[in-house]
């Protein structure tokens, strides 16, 4: 089995946390992306909208480069498209619930000490972890 790659995952980190930092102290906005998405789609305001949609493009642009210098990246489909829809749909539906999404209430919402971002980080570790477990070992 491969190690995993360090670096770049401490990389990664940073440059997220470096991310919601600076919309937080630039722009007086959280960083959570399922929200951020929204806006782009539900927003009137011409001004909203572009920096959202800018903010999405860095986010699916920075993957693409990165694929673009190392040749691809390493992707490997665990599930078959039906499979895919219904958990992208599931997973909206959660953030709908959960009043946010993974990275507003675990990466911005953890570092504002907000007590309902840590129950609700809580929730997404436990359920993801049952999920995986059930896929691979019940399913």
């Amino acid at each position: 089995m491969a190690e995993p790659n360090i670096i770049g995952g401490l990389l990664g980190g940073a440059l997220i946390g470096l991310a919601a930092a600076l919309l937080l102290l630039l722009n007086g906005r959280i960083a959570g992306i399922s929200g951020i998405l929204g806006g782009v789609i539900k927003s009137n305001v011409a001004g909203e909208r572009s920096w959202r949609a800018a903010f999405i493009l860095g986010l699916v642009g920075g993957a693409a480069l990165d694929a673009f210098m190392r040749g691809g990246l390493p992707l490997r489909m665990q599930a078959a498209g039906p499979t895919l829809l219904l958990a992208g749909l599931l997973v909206g539906f959660g953030t709908r619930l959960a009043s946010g999404c993974t990275s507003g209430h675990g990466v911005c919402g953890l570092a504002r000490r907000s007590p309902r971002s840590l129950v609700a980080t809580m929730i997404f570790m436990v359920v993801a972890a049952l999920t995986v477990f059930m896929t691979r070992h019940i399913f």
